[in-house]
């Protein structure tokens, strides 16, 4: 018993050990704040990388094409059996979107996916990435009369789109009245209307012809009708030629010479990752965050991809913003634009004369509780890339270097912040050491009453693991607080130093993620309390070796 009251004493009675309990709070504090901060950013990845990408992509290699996909489906679904919840064709290919902001023209590279936007939304998180909550609840191409994002306001939507093209029609009467080109009713007299109807026709490309027509939001694809279309007209959704199972029958539609109106028609519709169509930056007035769009959901943009013939030849098709994807991931929000899966075969050349279609790629969704690794060494054994020309990939896969380099980052700062405590553990030994010499008589004493080397020692060692204790304690509950209030410590810091703590443009998260984990705090705690009582057996030891006649000779 006089073991502990010796420690209890010396804890309560001695101001030195203060600097060693600070110590150790500061290193467990900091140690609880960068676990909880890192295991937040680590799980919100996980959750977004897994939700955007499927369990498993079934994909030709490279550019390559999937034929036969019925039988391919077929063969999966056979393979997997009951772990197979769901999967989904798509067409990837890398494409270039042209967008025109303030009179200039901005061509950005893209990844553009082909999907069927019923059972995409199945096999990954697509919809509740959606701007508009009508497509969230039910993904789709057709540009919507209202909806949108609170952040685009009126400026999108059927009614913006209509607006638009009035003021552009409008805009281009007054020009044609000035320079005394037209007559009274502002139609350039010779036009040639053909360059404005639908066509699939090879000549009538850019790459082809060499005539670049680009009907962008600056320049609309307008034809003035003799007053039959207005802004109050109904808007018809005209997607691509109705061709159905027939190649050819878009020919046929430019033969009948129909005439875009984008008063009342939409090009087939495009959704595009926010970061493709606005910039965030800091106003240098008010010190917040704004953003600018470079298009919006009405607006028209076009997109040049490569076909899929050997060689390619480059293709180009018109293309209606019809809502945005934001999953809050620079790395997608800024390359990945969604069109419908048959539009995108079409503008390829990917139907066949029979009407069979080829794809570049098969999501596949594995039911829950399913193995992953055992789905996918199925479909490797059923597919061996020696033998068929497919490229079989788990998520984790596809992500494996990134997930890697976080994992490996996390244990780099562990290892890091654990020095702090070990740098608190030799403050608590030269601590000991002063104290062993101060306290040299008092242990000649009770050496001298028969205490035993063993109960000396006891009485440092608990010492130490008193220091532990309360330094982790106090620094977990500092660390627990400073994590419940991390975001408001950090509006704190930003109005006193005028800098930005965590930018929003650079993480693309609107707050700080935080995850406490029970276990890591405990482990933390644990550790904590070792090297306190590892930092005391040195001393410990060095009074337990004091003989009772040499501390108590110069008394």
């Amino acid at each position: 018993m006089y073991k502990l009251l010796l420690a209890w004493r010396y804890l309560r009675s001695r101001y030195i050990a203060l600097a060693s309990i600070v110590s150790v709070t500061l290193g467990v504090a900091t140690l609880v704040v960068v676990n909880s901060v890192m295991s937040g950013f680590t799980t919100e990845m996980h959750k977004r990388l897994h939700g955007i990408l499927s369990d498993i992509e079934f994909s030709g290699s490279g550019l390559g094409e999937i034929h036969d996909v019925d039988g391919h489906l077929a063969d999966i679904k056979q393979i997997l059996g009951d772990d197979l919840e769901c999967a989904s064709a798509i067409v990837r290919v890398p494409a270039l979107v042209h967008q025109q902001f303030h009179g200039r023209m901005i061509t950005q590279q893209l990844m553009l996916i082909g999907i069927d936007a019923e059972t995409y939304g199945k096999v990954s998180d697509f919809s509740p990435y959606l701007l508009a909550e009508q497509h969230r609840n039910q993904p789709a191409f057709d540009l919507l009369e209202s909806g949108y994002d609170e952040r685009l306001g009126d400026e999108a939507g059927w009614d913006y789109r209509r607006r638009y093209t009035q003021f552009q029609r409008e805009q281009r009467r007054l020009m044609n009245e000035a320079y005394g080109i037209s007559g009274d009713s502002g139609v350039v007299e010779n036009l040639d209307e053909s360059a404005f109807v639908e066509s699939d026709d090879e000549s009538s490309q850019p790459a082809a012809s060499g005539v670049v027509f680009t009907p962008l939001p600056a320049q609309p694809p307008v034809i003035v009708s003799d007053g039959e279309t207005s802004i109050d007209s109904p808007p018809r959704v005209v997607t691509s030629p109705p061709s159905g199972n027939d190649p050819f029958a878009a020919a046929r539609s430019r033969e009948q010479g129909h005439i875009f109106d984008p008063m009342v028609e939409q090009h087939p519709g495009i959704i595009l990752g926010v970061a493709l169509s606005s910039r965030k930056f800091h106003d240098p007035e008010t010190n917040e965050v704004r953003e600018v769009f470079i298009d919006r959901p009405g607006d028209d943009v076009q997109i040049t991809l490569p076909s899929s013939g050997t060689p390619p030849r480059p293709t180009a098709g018109i293309f209606t913003v019809v809502d945005y994807y934001e999953s809050q991931m620079h790395e997608y929000d800024s390359t990945l634009a969604f069109v419908e899966l048959k539009e995108l075969q079409r503008l390829r050349r990917m139907i066949a004369p029979d009407g069979s279609a080829s794809v570049t790629s098969i999501q596949i969704k594995l039911r829950p509780g399913a193995d992953l690794d055992e789905a996918h060494r199925k479909l490797v054994a059923a597919f061996p890339p020696d033998v068929y020309p497919y490229q079989i990939q788990s998520w984790r896969d596809v992500q494996g270097p990134l997930l890697a380099a976080v994992q490996m980052e996390i244990t780099i700062l562990n290892i890091l912040l654990f020095m702090i405590i070990a740098v608190a553990g030799f403050g608590i030994l030269a601590t000991f050491f002063m104290i062993v010499v101060e306290k040299t008589r008092d242990i000649g004493i009770m050496k001298a009453l028969g205490a035993p080397n063993g109960g000396v020692m006891s009485i440092f060692l608990g010492y130490g693991l008193s220091l532990g204790i309360v330094g982790a304690g106090v620094g977990i509950v500092m660390g627990l607080l400073f994590v419940g209030y991390i975001n408001e410590i950090a509006d704190v810091v930003e109005l006193i130093t005028g800098q930005e703590v965590f930018d929003p443009t650079i993480y693309y998260f609107n707050k700080i993620p935080t995850i406490v984990n029970p276990w890591t705090v405990c482990w933390i705690a644990l550790g904590a309390m070792a090297i306190a009582v590892l930092a005391s057996v040195l001393p410990a030891r060095h009074a337990a070796k004091l003989h009772p006649v040499e501390a108590l000779r110069y008394e």
